[in-house]
């Protein structure tokens, strides 16, 4: 019997396997046989050779390993005389130099610093700015400590002045912190730190999440002083103040709204945090209910609040002052 010729009903079924194709066909660049392949292997040669290019890549990288940067002569300059940790300047090439970019290379050579000279673009690509005046400083990242280590270290301290024959010397010595609830400006924070080490507190306390943290604008502003007074940072802040409570400490909390006045709470005397919030939003609501004692500063009524950093002076000098009435009258 004669078959039909032509197409049979369900023939692409019977040789499936004959059409499984094997993929969109490459582009001729990528078939290493082809000659465009080795005309796009030229190119990025080329490429990367081009020196402005390679210049745009150190950029690059400079600035998104820089955790803070400074830049400007003044605030450079500013920077390396209270001795912010950096580790590299960059100066414009072919600058014209000032009496402040003079000081600034002499610092920066007599600390060791990496001077690297750079092209106008390659500046102003590091700041992401033209504002540079020629001059860029890369700060090294802060070295917090934890919570555990500023509290072994202010107990053992004070354990040490317990023999000391001086009471006020030994109620001095008692653990004294700072802990700040949302503040978010680090020149406030580096204020904060200025004023905590000049009262002989141990240290500062900071959340991780909603919070200033130490960049070279709050160094500066520290006048050094976060050079030897040691920061903490913490998961929450709640469970921070907890976990002192646990070990003997007591929590005072700054609020317009306190039943006390600050530096009259009668925790003064003990192991001590001093909790400050917000300028505009103030403490937490956890953060409050977690405090041992809420207490404010008498203030005039035509101003709404204070300042972070003013505040933590004013309840610094209350504490310190109400720790010597204390030795007085032992």
């Amino acid at each position: 019997m004669a078959m039909k010729k032509g197409p049979t009903k369900g023939s692409g079924g019977k040789h499936r396997n004959a059409l499984r194709g094997h993929g969109p066909t490459p582009k001729a660049e990528d078939r290493v046989y082809h000659k465009a392949y080795f005309a796009k292997k030229e190119a990025d040669k080329r490429k990367a050779a081009d020196p402005r290019l390679a210049a745009r890549r150190r950029a690059d990288k400079f600035a998104a390993d820089a955790t803070d940067l400074v830049f400007g002569r003044n605030s450079v300059l500013e920077a390396l005389r209270v001795g912010v940790p950096s580790n590299t300047l960059y100066i414009l090439s072919r600058l014209e130099h000032d009496d402040r970019t003079r000081e600034i290379v002499k610092i920066a050579s007599a600390n060791g610093l990496h001077m690297l000279e750079a092209d106008r673009l390659e500046m102003d690509r590091i700041a992401r700015s033209g504002n540079h005046q020629g001059v860029i400083l890369k700060v090294q990242p802060y070295q917090y400590s934890s919570l555990a280590e500023l509290a072994d270290r202010a107990e053992k301290k004070a354990r040490a002045m317990e023999a000391a024959n001086s009471a006020a010397a030994r109620i001095k010595a008692r653990p004294l912190f700072i802990a700040l609830d949302g503040v978010t400006d680090p020149q406030n924070l580096g204020a904060v730190i200025r004023s905590a080490a000049a009262f002989g507190a141990n240290g500062v306390i900071l959340p991780e999440r909603r919070s200033a943290s130490v960049t070279a604008a709050a160094w500066k502003v520290s006048a050094g002083a976060a050079a030897h007074l040691p920061v903490a940072r913490v998961v929450n802040l709640t469970k921070a103040i907890e976990s002192l409570r646990e070990r003997g400490y007591y929590t005072v909390g700054l609020d317009g709204g306190g039943d006390k006045l600050v530096g009259e709470t009668g925790f003064e005397a003990d192991p001590l945090v001093i909790v400050l919030g917000s300028e505009g939003k103030g403490l937490s609501r956890l953060v409050r209910e977690a405090c041992d004692a809420i207490a404010g500063i008498p203030i005039s009524s035509s101003v709404e609040s204070l300042n972070a950093s003013v505040a933590a002076g004013i309840s610094l000098y209350a504490v310190d002052r109400a720790r010597r009435e204390a030795a007085a009258n032992s």
